[in-house]
Formats: C-alpha cells, structure tokens, sequence
C-alpha cells in the first residue's frame, strides 16, 4: 500500500469525497503509471516529461468523441492536470473486458462478428468532424518530414545493435516507401494511434467487443496507422473486417509499410526513455 500511497494522495488532494477501498497498480501501463481503484476505476498518471500536455489533450478528444462511437471508450470523470508528472492524472471507470490477445482471438467461434464491429469502430472513428467536436488544434502525424525523422533515429540509435542483413532489410523497408508520394496521399482523420491487442477488449464469454482503451496516441493521421494494427490477428481477419470499412482496400500499401514499423517503434522508445525491457522486445527480430 506504500508504493500506492502518493498516487492516492494525488487524487483524494482533488477528490476528496473518493472512498478507496482497494488499489493495485496495472504493470501493463508502458507510457503511464496505472492504478485500479476498488476495482471499478482506472487511473493514469504519465510517466515521462511531455505525457501530462498529451494527456490533457486525450482527456479533451475523450470527452468529444465518446457519445459518437458505436463501442465504449474511456470517460473521463476525473482529472488533475494543473500538477507535476507523478501527481497529474486523468480517471474514468474501469470498461469491462480482458484483451484482445492472439491465444484469445483464437478460441472466439464467430470471428465475423468480432471483425464487424471493429470494421464499424474504425469507420466511425475515421469518420469523425473532430475539428468540429474539439476546440483545440490536434497535432498532425504520418507526414513525410515525421517519418524521415523516425528512420533517421533509427538508423542512428537501433542499427548499431541489429544484425547487418536486419538493417539492409529495414533500409529497403523504408527508402522504398518514403520517397513516394502515394505514401502521403490521405486526407488525415483521428486515428486512435496504438491500435493493438492489449487496447482491445473483449467478453470472453460472448466473444464480442466491450470497448476500446488506451487513446494516448490518438492524432490526426493515416488511418492506414491503425488498420495495420489488426494484422497481428492475420490478413484474413483484416479483409474480413474490409467488409464494413470498404476504404481499407485502396490503403493495403501503407497498412503493410506501418506493419512493418511497430517493432522498431517500441525499441526506439525504449532506448529514447531507459525503458530496457521495450527495447530488448523490440529489437528481438533483428539482432
């Protein structure tokens, strides 16, 4: 309970009226502190310098679009932004669900079900006037001078440490899509930024959705970002969820370059903010 201590100081400081009974930390959280409160609220407080500005604005983009979406999404009930990284936070209720990891995804039975609402969540997601819904300019990603930046740190701080044929293969990967201009042929939408299994929840009972976490790197962008996200499920499933989001077919391209990129992302974080254990994983196919 001492670990937890000042994370609850922090939060009875503004909600005083709060009754705690129970609270674990989440380990999973990579980017942000986690606490479960009674088992019914989540709380996140951001690790590192630049998280609590990037929260604030998730909390905002939260609060927009949640009444929009065809799954549940955070709501953000609680919120403490006016203070230093270890005591800033944004909580909302815990959104039931386990996620979505590939040993899980194989034992559901209708996967077409599954692939549905994803398919719709996305296309809703996609498809939302945010600057309408969001009074605050929303920081444009996926552009060319952005991803020249990130190859070029890559090659500077991950290929020291990856096999000689690793890095040709990531050179190609690169210097063959970022000098075409069909790479940035997209009119940017809000994509949710990190659209993986462990932000994907599920009943394991019913074998359907329960909701979508994890809006920490919600920009506007390509929504290519977040489709290559699913492939870790298999190109079928993601055809199959093509089904209700017509427009994934004219982008396979680029969901297959960012495919590519999600492994060197989390090794460039983990190098970039002393977080070994990402790094390691990271790099794991190439050294």
């Amino acid at each position: 309970m001492n670990e937890v201590r000042p994370f609850l100081e922090a939060i009875q400081a503004i909600y005083p009226e709060l009754v705690v009974e129970t609270a674990v930390f989440n380990h999973e959280g990579q980017y942000n502190t986690v606490l479960n409160v009674n088992d019914d609220l989540i709380f996140r407080f951001p690790r590192y310098a630049g998280g609590l500005e990037q929260l604030a604005l998730e909390t905002k983009i939260l609060t927009a679009v949640q009444p929009h979406l065809p799954l549940p999404v955070p709501h953000p009930i609680y919120q403490q932004f006016a203070a230093p990284i270890g005591a800033a936070f944004m909580g909302y209720q815990r959104i039931p669900g386990e996620p979505l990891y590939p040993p899980a995804f194989r034992k559901i039975a209708d996967k077409a079900a599954l692939a549905k609402q994803i398919g719709r969540f996305l296309q809703t997601l996609h498809s939302l006037p945010i600057r309408d819904l969001v009074d605050e300019p929303i920081p444009v990603s996926d552009t060319e001078e952005e991803w020249w930046d990130v190859y070029g740190r890559i090659q500077t701080k991950l290929f020291p440490y990856m096999r000689l044929d690793a890095c040709q293969q990531v050179a190609h990967h690169f210097e063959s899509v970022l000098d075409d201009p069909a790479q940035y042929d997209f009119e940017p939408v809000l994509r949710h930024g990190d659209f993986g299994t462990g932000n994907l929840l599920h009943n394991p009972q019913t074998g359907q959705m329960s909701g979508i976490i994890d809006f920490g790197f919600t920009v506007l962008g390509d929504p290519a970002f977040d489709v290559a996200g699913l492939l870790t499920y298999g190109e079928p499933f993601v055809q199959e969820v093509a089904r209700h989001y017509p427009a994934i077919a004219q982008i396979w391209p680029r969901i297959l370059f960012y495919k590519g990129t999600f492994a060197l992302f989390e090794a460039l974080f983990g190098i970039e903010n002393g977080d070994e254990v990402a790094f390691q994983r990271g790099l794991e196919q190439y050294v």
